[in-house]
C-alpha cells in the first residue's frame, strides 16, 4: 500500500531491532505521600515491546494542531501507529482526506463515515462518495511530555 507523506509531515519509522531496558519499578507511584522506590524495582522495561504489537506494520508520527485537545493529543506528541489495527468505530486513526493527512477519530453513523475531531472549535468531515480517502493506521499510543 502506498504511503506518500504529504510535504511538512514528520513521519517516523521503527526500528525493529532496538532495545533499550529501562528499570520498571514493582509498585505503583502514589500520588500522595512520597516513598522511597529503589528497593522496588523489579525488571526492565523495554519501551519498544510496550509501545509497538506489530513492529512491520507500525510508524510514529509527530501530531500538530489542536484539533484533538479534547483527547489528549498536543502539538509534538508522537503518536505510534499501527497499520495491523483494525479501524473500528471509535478509534482514533491517522488518515488521509483528499491527500491531506489528519489524526481524528473514527465514526461511523446511520451508513456514514465521519473522521471527528476531540475539540468544539473545528467540525467533524464527512466522508462523501468520491472522497479520496483512506486510513494509514490505528493510533495505540500516544507519547507526551509532561
Amino acid at each position: 500500500m502506498d504511503m506518500t507523506i504529504p510535504q511538512g509531515l514528520e513521519v517516523l519509522g521503527f526500528e525493529p531491532g532496538s532495545h533499550l531496558a529501562l528499570p520498571l519499578l514493582l509498585c505503583p507511584a502514589p500520588a500522595g505521600f512520597p516513598s522511597p522506590a529503589d528497593d522496588y524495582i523489579d525488571q526492565h522495561l523495554n519501551l519498544n515491546e510496550y509501545l509497538v504489537s506489530h513492529p512491520a506494520s507500525t510508524f510514529f508520527v509527530r501530531a500538530s494542531g489542536q484539533s484533538m485537545d479534547g483527547d489528549h493529543i498536543q502539538p509534538g506528541d508522537i503518536l505510534v501507529v499501527d497499520r495491523a489495527v483494525e479501524p473500528t468505530n471509535g478509534r482514533i486513526v491517522i488518515a488521509t482526506v483528499n491527500g491531506e493527512l489528519t489524526v481524528k477519530r473514527l465514526r461511523r453513523k446511520n451508513g456514514r463515515v465521519y473522521l471527528e475531531p476531540a475539540n468544539p472549535a473545528f467540525k467533524p468531515v464527512e466522508i462523501l462518495p468520491g472522497t479520496d480517502f483512506e486510513v494509514w493506521g490505528v493510533v495505540t499510543f500516544i507519547v507526551h511530555k509532561a
